[in-house]
């Protein structure tokens, strides 16, 4: 029997113990899953996730399991919290539920080059789905200051259930109408900010940082039409709300990798010192060539994309950008 207060929030890294602790906050009762039995009994007993949202005590209305039947049991709504490339196994080995599920990742699959409501469709043929994505950092959105996101899905019931379910004066939701549109948005920001990163670490100046991230918001409204989303999703939260945080903040992963990459540390130091993942690093060559087959040239993530995959250094890929022909904006 569907309870219908109780949220399944599936994945407890900083997002997801962030939405756990937000869905509280509205009223429910939330059951946080995490992959890792010994993590799932110490996230329990500390009533704290010490590893990815330190400092952020969890309200009692959160129950933290490693049993993912328990967790989706009679939810009305399932959150998916995981990295972009976990998400395909997460899936497959989650046992089927009829709550309906909001894809909570940003990111381009590698292997296949789907975005996330792709990879849920393939896996969950006529199952109800839906995408949250916008400019939140987690430990604002668990400390409850003021954020907004998008919650996109092309079934209007559950755009309905989910703003009902998790909206709070403090947590502002819209709803939309266009998940794909959403999702490259929150792809393509990500590859993005590691170009500003790059940009603040190599001492290039603020110009500079405000030219690529106007022209990156450029390429990202160019792959938004391609793959048939909407300009005005491009313009929103989930597109340039979400690169103007992610491209301006040091809290965010993707550009503080950039800015050590600009700085002269390599990939492997830097990924080797971090417990969260960094998801533009695997999307920037997968958004590339999603782009490609698509007919749509992005030179910023292409750069990004040679850059993490070290066959180019920054300096070549500053040069390479620079040297571009002249056209019309």
């Amino acid at each position: 029997m569907t309870d219908a207060r109780k949220i399944a929030v599936i994945g407890a890294g900083a997002w997801g113990t962030a939405l756990a602790v937000q869905a509280a906050r509205a009223g429910r009762s939330v059951a946080l899953w995490a992959r890792d039995p010994a993590r799932a009994a110490a996230i329990a007993a500390a009533r704290e996730n010490f590893s990815y949202l330190p400092g952020v005590a969890l309200p009692d209305g959160i129950a933290v399991t490693h049993d993912a039947a328990e967790a989706l049991h009679g939810a009305a709504i399932a959150l998916l919290v995981v990295p972009a490339q976990a998400l395909r196994g997460v899936l497959a080995a989650l046992p089927d539920c009829d709550a309906p599920a909001v894809l909570c990742c940003k990111g381009v699959e590698r292997e296949t080059l789907l975005l996330p409501l792709e990879v849920f469709s393939a896996l969950r043929p006529g199952a109800r789905g839906g995408v949250l994505s916008g400019p939140n950092f987690a430990h604002e959105v668990a400390r409850g200051l003021p954020a907004a996101a998008v919650l996109a899905s092309t079934d209007a019931a559950l755009r309905a259930e989910a703003l009902a379910l998790l909206a709070t004066p403090t947590f502002r939701l819209y709803g939309g109408e266009d998940p794909v549109g959403v999702e490259v948005g929150g792809a393509a920001k990500n590859v993005i900010a590691i170009a500003a990163g790059v940009v603040m670490g190599a001492g290039l100046g603020e110009n500079a940082r405000a030219a690529l991230v106007t022209r990156g918001l450029a390429e990202l409204s160019r792959l938004t039409l391609a793959l048939g989303g909407r300009a005005e999703t491009a313009a929103g939260l989930s597109g340039m709300g979400d690169l103007l945080l992610t491209a301006t903040g040091l809290g965010s992963r993707n550009t503080s990798l950039g800015l050590a990459l600009g700085r002269g540390e390599t990939m492997a130091a830097i990924l080797g010192a971090r417990t969260g993942v960094t998801e533009g690093v695997a999307t920037a060559p997968a958004l590339v060539a999603r782009a490609a087959r698509a007919g749509v040239e992005l030179p910023i993530c292409a750069a990004v994309a040679e850059l993490v995959q070290g066959r180019a250094t920054v300096r070549d890929s500053v040069a390479r950008l620079l040297a571009r022909p002249l056209r019309d904006e």
